[in-house]
């Protein structure tokens, strides 16, 4: 029988921190999506879900809120965060997949999922499990890879590219690596229950040339001005969406974690966490709570 669960991208073990970021010239991207970041969140909460959060690159943004849950697939990720944000109650670490998401129903007011999106192939499923975490009125704010990029027009135009930017379906234009266009991830967030409340254009100068051309200051100046545009041709866009429709709010529940294969209880021994409905046991690594796989 096959397995019905989604494909997952997993970066055990990779260089990602290092090959993607530090090494890669990507100071320009970090620093605009820091701008775009900073103008959507809400002025305070309670406790904030960062959803592939990696080596907790944007982890300090959210000094705001009492408390941010770390959260990603990939342990080794999650270790380098923790060495770097500390071991104090206000991080707590996670490593978990977004389509079975080990939490009670109503224990964030706020969620942030930024660079993940493009892997994810079951968005609606992602988009579901989101909302079942939040309270009502929860802030979320989504970064995705814009199919409708001036540079993917361009190159559809010239014929150097088959996939056909204005189509509203996602792209798959190397395995698990997904580009979305605005409608579409409009439609699955309406369907999920977020409405949009505010929408950003980022990292319009992503192209090497640019860099080469001007200084990281003035690229980042002036990426803030387009930012304000609305023009929704960039390579990335940062949305704010807000949680509608009644559900629970558990904000002051004493326990945040539910299995995450039957949303039963968990019962902590030692460091292993007991789901109270099926027996399975969840480890506690290092302070790090693992959620990948059951140790039984």
């Amino acid at each position: 029988m096959s397995d019905p669960r989604p494909r997952i991208c997993d970066y055990e073990g990779s260089n990602y921190r290092t090959e993607f970021w530090e090494n890669k010239d990507r100071n320009y991207e970090d620093r605009v999506e820091r701008v775009a970041l900073r103008r959507l969140l809400p002025v305070g909460g309670k406790r904030l879900l960062e959803i592939g959060a990696g080596f907790g690159r944007l982890s300090s943004e959210y000094a705001a809120f009492d408390q941010v849950v770390v959260m990603d697939y990939s342990l080794s990720q999650l270790q380098y965060a923790q060495e770097h944000l500390g071991r104090s109650g206000r991080f707590v670490y996670v490593a978990a997949d977004a389509y079975h998401l080990p939490f009670r129903a109503g224990v964030f007011d706020a969620a942030t999922m930024i660079r993940v999106l493009h892997h994810m192939a079951s968005v609606p499923a992602v988009f579901e499990q989101i909302r079942h975490v939040l309270t009502p009125d929860a802030t979320f704010i989504l970064e995705f890879a814009n199919k409708r990029n001036l540079k993917a027009i361009l190159r559809f135009l010239t014929r150097q590219q088959q996939w056909n930017p204005f189509d509203h379906e996602p792209v798959e234009f190397v395995e698990l690596n997904f580009d979305f266009h605005p409608a579409y991830v409009q439609r699955e967030l309406n369907r999920a229950g977020f409405e949009i409340a505010e929408r950003i254009p980022v990292s319009f100068f992503r192209m090497g040339l640019f860099k080469k051309l001007l200084s990281t200051d003035k690229l980042v100046k002036a990426d803030e001005l387009l930012q304000t545009t609305g023009i929704e041709y960039s390579p990335s866009i940062f949305l704010r969406t807000v949680a509608r429709g009644t559900s629970a709010n558990n904000l002051s529940a004493a326990d945040l974690f539910v299995c995450p294969e039957s949303g039963g209880d968990l019962v902590r021994d030692g460091e292993t966490l007991v789901c109270q409905s099926t027996g399975q046991r969840w480890a506690i690594r290092d302070g790090i709570y693992d959620f990948k796989a059951p140790l039984d």
